[in-house]
C-alpha cells in the first residue's frame, strides 16, 4: 500500500463511522418524536454528542494522517495513527451509548484521541524542524 492509500482506507473506516452515528441520533428522534434539540431526552443528548465529538475529532486527525503522508513517514506510523483513533473513536462511542454516558470506553476513547493528536504533532514537528 503506499501512503495515501493507508490514509485513504482510515478516512473510508471513519467514513463508516459517521453515518452509524447519525443513524442513532436520527432513529432516538423518530422514537421521540423530537425534530429539533434534544427535547431534554439525556439518551438523544448522549447519542448527538457522541456524533458531535466525532466531527469535532475526526478532520482533525484525518488532516494529520494526510500531513504525515505528505511527510513520507512510515507506513506502520500511519497504522499506528490511524488505528489507535479509529478504535478511539469507536470505543467513544460506545462509551457514550451506555446509561447516563459513563461507559469505560468513553474515557478509553479520549485518551485514545489525544495520544494520537499529540504523538502526530510530535512526529510532525520531528520531521518538520529535524527533517
Amino acid at each position: 500500500m503506499t501512503l495515501f492509500e493507508i490514509v485513504a482506507l482510515y478516512i473510508a473506516l471513519n467514513l463508516l463511522i459517521l453515518p452509524v452515528l447519525m443513524l442513532r441520533v436520527g432513529q432516538k428522534r423518530i422514537a421521540q418524536n423530537i425534530s429539533l434539540g434534544d427535547g431534554g431526552d439525556s439518551a438523544l443528548f448522549a447519542r448527538m454528542r457522541s456524533h458531535g465529538n466525532f466531527i469535532e475529532t475526526a478532520p482533525f486527525a484525518l488532516i494529520g494522517l494526510i500531513a504525515l503522508a505528505m511527510l513520507s513517514v512510515s507506513p506502520i506510523i500511519l497504522h499506528i495513527f490511524g488505528t489507535v483513533f479509529t478504535l478511539g473513536r469507536l470505543a467513544h462511542a460506545h462509551g457514550m451509548a451506555q446509561k447516563e454516558a459513563l461507559g469505560k470506553g468513553r474515557t478509553l476513547g479520549a485518551i485514545l484521541t489525544l495520544l494520537t493528536f499529540c504523538g502526530m504533532a510530535g512526529v510532525l514537528l520531528y520531521k518538520i524542524i529535524i527533517g
